[in-house]
């Protein structure tokens, strides 16, 4: 998962337990260095106590003396277990080195360790750090000069090392255990936390799964009063969520409210409209109908009165069907053979036109579905109308129909030229009006495909359309 995708509880946790985990290293660090730091100072305190213990007195019981077994003289007592001692002429000879094990016994440093010790440490008294290998390990050692003799006093540094190594476990170990239950702690405290901004963004999800495009909408989803406190960033957005919830649903009210208006308003005047159109072209066919005397402007003013009454009259007809769809009204539901339906249309098309060539593709079986028969009729005509009036004399126009599982599917493609892209969105919109790309040589109300569509949907079905040059395709479906 990338770090674009983190939700805000796992991008809290982890980073917080970053720098948790950054200061427990700093904290370690600092602890670990400070009583390394510490411990040494300590030793080179012993370092150097041991050489002015070792100056001031006959170093190893006198150089040049014979051995001594550790404890046995009183006056020079046994060296520190885990010391070291050397004494080098100014002619690098050495009188006298040794080691002091953990069992008390002294050996002697070789002549490479005491080469070393000479190279490395200076007799200004400053003690300094030397590896002197093997068995033995780093030492502080720090030098002095004496009667023209070079004396040499160390200690061991494995007691800083082992405390060092000692402490940095155990703060690894503590820092792990307590940064598990941190990380932990925080998960459980971050979830706790974030539960209010978790129910507003289920508000906010349940929202947007309502479908708001049309008709009336209620939203009943509100962010609880608990988390609209405006104290807390989470209320804030709860108390916001709200309001914008309460203005989305307002306008849609208002939406709802005025589209209602308008159809009334259209079904009504649809209603209205049509007396006086039936008047107008009673009036004009009963003045054609007349042997009295006529100038041709008047007789071609009345064919023209009578031929845009009739346009008006069907534009209306259209108009109320809509309106009715839209406020519901219910279709009457009795057994359509589609198959009979599909056949009568080709055969009505044929005959009105006949500069195109019409197709039937059906199957043998006859395929019925519930509804109304005359809207049905009302649909299959329309598209084929809409294939007749925007493509161009010679075009096929093949009316199929088919059964697929439970479901009736009817296709009307043409081979026109296709549909304009910049109208497939809205072709099903009212009043869509096709460009010159699809010929369009006669009037249209832009309103055939609009009812094709209600009446589809108010049977069940689905209408859409798939178009390319050379090729365009409508598809009803309607369940069987």
């Amino acid at each position: 998962m990338t770090r674009g995708r983190w939700t805000l509880r796992r991008t809290l946790v982890v980073g917080t337990s970053v720098l948790v985990a950054l200061a427990f290293v700093a904290m370690s660090l600092a602890t670990i260095l400070a009583l390394r730091s510490f411990a040494l100072d300590r030793l080179d305190q012993q370092v150097r106590e041991g050489l002015s213990f070792a100056v001031g007195r006959d170093t190893f019981g006198g150089r040049g003396g014979g051995d001594r077994p550790p404890g046995m003289d009183a006056a020079n007592p046994a060296p520190r277990i885990g010391t070291l001692q050397a004494v080098v002429d100014d002619d690098g000879t050495v009188e006298r080195s040794g080691y002091t094990r953990a069992d008390g016994t002294e050996v002697a440093l070789s002549d490479e360790q005491v080469a070393l010790l000479r190279s490395a440490v200076t007799t200004d008294g400053s003690p300094a750090t030397v590896d002197l290998g093997g068995d033995l390990g780093a030492f502080r050692v720090a030098a002095a000069t004496d009667d023209g003799v070079s004396v040499y006093a160390g200690s061991s540094q494995s007691d800083v090392t082992a405390t060092t190594s000692a402490l940095t476990a155990i703060l690894v170990a503590v820092s792990a255990v307590t940064l598990l239950i941190a990380i932990l702690g925080l998960s459980l405290f971050v979830r706790r936390s974030l539960r209010p901004l978790d129910r507003v963004a289920g508000v906010a999800e349940r929202v947007s799964t309502l479908s708001l495009s049309a008709g009336s909408v209620d939203i009943p989803d509100r962010v609880a009063p608990s988390d609209t406190d405006p104290a807390t960033e989470v209320g804030r957005v709860g108390a916001s969520l709200n309001g914008l919830l309460g203005h989305v649903q307002s306008s849609l009210a208002a939406r709802q409210h005025s589209e209602e208006q308008l159809r009334r308003f259209i079904a009504d005047a649809s209603h209205e409209l049509r007396t006086p159109l039936a008047s107008i072209r009673g009036y004009a066919q009963l003045s054609l109908g007349e042997d009295a005397p006529m100038t041709p402007t008047q007789a071609r003013s009345f064919d023209r009165i009578e031929s845009e009454a009739q346009r008006m009259a069907s534009l209306v007809d259209d108009l109320l069907l809509l309106a009715r769809l839209d406020a519901g009204q219910p279709l009457r539901r009795e057994e359509v053979e589609l198959t009979l339906l599909a056949v009568d249309a080709v055969s009505d098309a044929q005959a009105a036109d006949a500069t195109h060539e019409w197709r039937l593709d059906v199957t043998d079986d006859l395929i019925s579905v519930t509804g109304d028969e005359n809207r049905l009729r009302q649909v299959v005509a329309n598209l084929l109308r809409n294939a007749q009036t925007h493509t161009p004399a010679g075009t096929t126009v093949t009316l199929s129909l088919a059964r697929e599982g439970r479901e009736a599917v009817l296709r009307v493609a043409d081979t026109g030229p296709g549909i304009d892209p910049g109208i497939a969105e809205r072709l099903f919109d009212r009043f869509a009006r096709g460009d010159d790309s699809r010929n369009r040589d006669a009037g249209s109300t832009g309103l055939g495909l609009s009812i094709a569509q209600a009446i589809t949907e108010a049977h069940g079905g689905t209408i859409a359309v798939d178009s390319a040059p050379g090729r365009t395709v409508f598809e009803v479906r309607l369940p069987v």
